[in-house]
């Protein structure tokens, strides 16, 4: 193949890169852009600059409540599925059984699923064990919803240690219990954080399964959505958004520096 042919092939790969990088985070950069406009239509031109639809975030309440019950959530369903994504992950790569095998698929199934399925059969589930829509069937959605990001991770985490360290550590008499204790939980710490903080995300940012499990107190994602039904409401909404998307950016950031670390320190 010529010089020329493959100069011609990475010119229109950029393109197309350019262009999917436009489609995808153009509309997400209008939403910062609009939440300093001084008017509550989302139009161009831009009236004028502001900070007055942040300021009405401090003030609210129903915003305040939401916010407190998305982290109160997110927290509990993130340590959950974290646990959990640890110990499947951890019985997938050394437990060497089917059953351990299945129990990993099956963990990872979710992410497969439309989120509208898993609410509806979630939302039987808690009516059938008298629990209904509240909190904690919010949190137990959530941890489905979180369990298949932390055993992806995890998993990748225990298969890139050697299993000589394992196998030398019981040789020399430790339990298998101190042995994941005291080496592997440790070695592992980086991926452990970066799990946990992306379970975070997703229960944070997850509006389904919360839509149909939801009782009495809304998570941030419905208070967002039972706003946009005002017009009034669309630059406070946007102000939110931007302010979520902000955080959820550091969030994320951190989880991958966390990973990386890990990388780093296996290859070391």
């Amino acid at each position: 193949m010529s010089t020329t042919v493959l100069g011609e092939g990475r010119r229109w790969l950029g393109l197309y890169v350019l262009a999917y990088l436009a489609f995808l985070y153009l509309p997400v950069s209008l939403i910062p852009l609009f939440s300093f406009n001084n008017s509550i239509q989302a139009a161009f031109p831009l009236r004028g600059f502001t900070l007055e639809w942040y300021r009405s975030l401090a003030g609210n309440e129903a915003l305040r409540d939401a916010l407190v019950t998305s982290l109160e959530v997110g927290l509990s369903a993130a340590s959950i599925a974290t646990l959990c994504g640890i110990t499947i992950a951890y019985m997938d790569v050394f437990g060497q059984s089917r059953v351990a095998l299945a129990i990993s698929g099956i963990a990872r199934l979710p992410i497969l699923i439309p989120g509208v399925i898993i609410g509806i059969a979630l939302l039987i589930l808690v009516n059938l064990a008298g629990l209904g829509p509240s909190r904690v069937a919010i949190i137990a959605g959530h941890v489905l919803a979180g369990l298949p990001t932390t055993v992806v991770i995890m998993r990748g985490r225990f298969a890139g240690i050697p299993k000589s360290i394992p196998e030398a550590a019981e040789d020399l008499g430790a339990h298998e219990f101190h042995v994941f204790r005291k080496i592997m939980l440790p070695l592992s710490l980086p991926a452990v954080g970066s799990a946990f903080m992306l379970a975070f995300l997703t229960s944070f940012d997850e509006f389904i399964i919360a839509f149909f499990l939801a009782g009495t107190e809304q998570t941030l994602p419905l208070y967002i959505w039972s706003q946009l039904r005002f017009p009034k409401s669309l630059p406070i909404v946007m102000a939110l958004g931007s302010s979520i998307l902000a955080v959820s950016i550091i969030i994320a950031g951190a989880a991958e520096l966390l990973r990386h670390r890990g990388l780093t320190n296996q290859k070391r």
